[in-house]
């Protein structure tokens, strides 16, 4: 991991490097926080320092979500938020697989406004693992999660309800979400009452299904492009994502 945190490193200074020089202005904005405004779309500072710091105005230490897990969550979204890719709206997703699927393991922020919307447990495919995933996959019916940064896409109703299409945005590690038909959706066995019978969840195909319950209110906030970003300290995957080395 050594290798990936200086990589981590590298990239935070570079980010911030191109920030300067592009003309990136600095503003004061809620709590003294610093924020980069840039062609209308909002984001904070790429340092180090500036990432602890949001990350602290946030409380994500509160719920659980580690600092490292942030700051390459936070570098894709400003990577692909300065390409255009990702909506205004500037949320942000975080579902940490390294927790057991018997903790709320996703997360859901909003960067303007500062805030945590949604703190919620997440179902994983039933291939990556009984209580904790740990093997992934891009491949078609392997019925197991895939890692790395996704697009939010349209709402539907589908087999499972409404449901989200994702697309995923890393070659051949989630590419295939599409074709795979990995969605967010809603699921019964997704629901906390399953981990008081059971221990854990139940598993999906390879899709992030969350309880019934606030699976339409998920959606609605985080639908039409924006950013999902799914952790696992896979080493194929973080040494070889383009959008966290690139």
């Amino acid at each position: 991991m050594k290798k990936s945190i200086s990589g981590l490193l590298l990239a935070i200074t570079l980010v911030s490097l191109f920030s300067f020089a592009t003309g990136t202005r600095i503003v004061k904005r809620n709590n003294n926080s610093l924020f980069s405004i840039n062609h209308e779309r909002h984001s904070i500072g790429s340092t180090s320092t500036q990432i602890h710091e949001f990350y602290k105005q946030l409380s994500l230490a509160s719920i659980g979500l580690p600092e490292n897990v942030f700051a390459l969550a936070y570098l894709g979204f400003e990577k692909l938020n300065k390409l255009g890719r990702t909506s205004s709206d500037s949320i942000l997703t975080i579902i940490d697989f390294t927790k057991s699927s018997s903790e709320k393991r996703m997360v859901v922020v909003d960067l303007k406004m500062q805030k945590i919307l949604f703190n919620t447990v997440v179902a994983h495919g039933r291939n990556s693992g009984m209580e904790f995933a740990k093997a992934f996959s891009n491949k078609t019916n392997s019925h197991q999660s895939s890692l790395g940064f996704y697009l939010t896409g349209d709402p539907y109703i589908g087999s499972n309800g409404y449901s989200l299409q994702l697309n995923g945005m890393e070659p051949g590690f989630n590419d295939k979400a599409y074709e795979r038909a990995i969605v967010i959706h809603g699921a019964d066995y997704a629901n906390e009452s399953f981990i008081h019978s059971k221990g854990f969840l139940g598993r999906s195909y390879g899709c992030p299904a969350l309880p019934k319950s606030i699976n339409t209110k998920v959606i609605n906030k985080i639908k039409n492009g924006n950013l999902i970003f799914i952790y696992y300290p896979d080493r194929k995957y973080l040494n070889g994502s383009e959008i966290i080395n690139g």
